[in-house]
């Protein structure tokens, strides 16, 4: 797709969901917090179209934010230029749930914030310093908002409402970024996010959840016979990047004495990549932040950004295709549903949490207290109906439908089928060794 008709169909879909708002989702019960994340598009100027001048056009207060839209979009360079994402990765700090992940900018909202909106304004200068208030920023509109559910998607743990804002200048925004909460900033172009090429996998460490229940050893034999879980996911590949070099692990520590053999050992057994801050590693956009850019990307052509989606799934072979024997019939089920015209959006999950779009009970027989493995269920859902079934429809789980209750029967199958080895296996080394006896 050449960078005019990316900007061309940006161009109408940031229109679409502007006239199109998504509606408010109260907080369930029991369930106070709420966030706020914001989307931040801008346009990079390609060489042969780069604006000799510019004088940034002096915002209406009356003009609409369609006529604000169509007034950024008509100008050459937008028109043959580059739309990108900025993308935060996360500090890593103890106690975060998200430690270390590629995220967008934003955070819980403050009990002084007016709404979610204003929340997503005050995260947005705190953790990158960018004013999403100045005249060279167009609100646009919201993403679906959803409700992130953590403890095997039993437990609601808030609201996610995801807003979408575009800067109209040409040169990049200074940032200034807070170190304890932003490890680095990248500016990742659109193309590079609906290229199937960049699709991949990050792998995740399911033991760390039984941190606190068992200990090391545990979660050895956890991993041991689990392995990692398979998550879909995006490699970044940025136009621009800004690191704070005050964040720890930038400079790597170049004294091998700082660890000994056990702790390196015991820390490479029960590491998570997910979480990691390590420089060197890629950087992968998965889990809650993907599922919210599936939602946005999946608007724009080729429209496969959820085609392009995989299930998750366990590393071991074996476990591997119990899986995919036990959910056969229920992913090609899933998957007929999609191509009928209905568009899933909950691939919103991590290692820990699960996020749900809005749905309409109407219209839908699952049910909302399916829960999954890991914090990786449906989890429960609340609020006002989605948009009508017209093709671009926001329905909860059409991919995910039943798939961790299946998952759930193919672990017990597997956990079964690897007693009986072990079993059949000490068995025959018994009758071996009395035979030698």
């Amino acid at each position: 797709m050449t960078e005019s008709t990316l900007s061309s169909s940006l161009h109408n879909v940031l229109n679409d969901l502007h006239q199109n708002p998504y509606p408010h989702v109260p907080n369930p019960p029991l369930c106070k917090k709420r966030a706020s994340v914001v989307l931040i598009l801008r346009v990079r100027p390609t060489y042969d179209h780069w604006p000799n001048t510019f004088s940034p056009p002096s915002r209406n207060d009356n003009a609409s934010v369609e006529e604000q839209l169509d007034t950024f979009f008509s100008q050459d360079w937008v028109q043959h230029g580059d739309p990108e994402v900025l993308f935060i990765k996360r500090a890593s700090r103890v106690g975060d749930r998200w430690t270390g992940h590629v995220a967008l900018p934003g955070g819980k909202r403050d009990p002084e914030d007016v709404d979610d909106k204003t929340a997503a304004v005050r995260e947005a200068w705190e953790e990158i310093g960018l004013d999403l208030t100045a005249e060279d920023c167009i609100h646009v509109g919201n993403l679906p908002e959803r409700v992130v559910t953590m403890s095997w998607g039993t437990v609601p743990l808030m609201v996610l409402c995801p807003f979408i804002y575009v800067l109209t200048r040409p040169e990049s925004p200074t940032l200034n970024l807070q170190p304890t909460e932003v490890a680095s900033t990248h500016w990742v172009p659109l193309r590079a996010l609906l290229s199937s090429s960049m699709r991949t996998v990050e792998y995740v460490d399911m033991s760390q959840r039984l941190a606190n229940q068992g200990g090391f050893i545990t979660r050895l034999g956890f991993r041991s016979l689990v392995g990692m879980m398979q998550f879909s996911a995006i490699q970044l590949r940025p136009s621009e990047s800004l690191y704070c070099n005050s964040t720890p692990g930038f400079i790597p520590d170049d004294s091998p004495g700082s660890q000994s053999l056990f702790q390196r050992w015991k820390a490479w057994c029960v590491s998570n990549q997910a979480g990691s801050n390590d420089l060197r590693r890629p950087l992968l956009l998965w889990g809650l932040t993907l599922g919210i850019l599936a939602d946005f990307l999946d608007m724009l052509p080729p429209h496969t950004a959820v085609q392009l989606w995989d299930y998750p799934t366990f590393t071991p072979p074996d476990l591997q295709l119990i899986v995919k024997l036990v959910t056969h019939s229920l992913r090609k089920h899933n998957m007929l549903q999609v191509k009928s015209g209905a568009r899933p959006s909950n691939t919103a999950m991590d290692s820990q949490t699960a996020a749900v779009a809005v749905t309409d009970k109407a219209h839908s027989q699952h049910d909302h207290n399916e829960v999954g493995i890991g914090g990786l269920g449906v989890g429960r859902c609340y609020g006002p109906s989605d948009k009508d079934p017209d093709g671009r429809t926001y329905a909860v789980g059409i991919m995910l439908r039943g798939y961790y209750d299946r998952l759930r029967i193919a672990l017990y199958v597997f956990l079964g089928w690897r007693v009986a080895i072990g079993s059949t296996a000490a068995a025959y080394a018994w009758k071996l060794w009395r035979s030698r006896q």
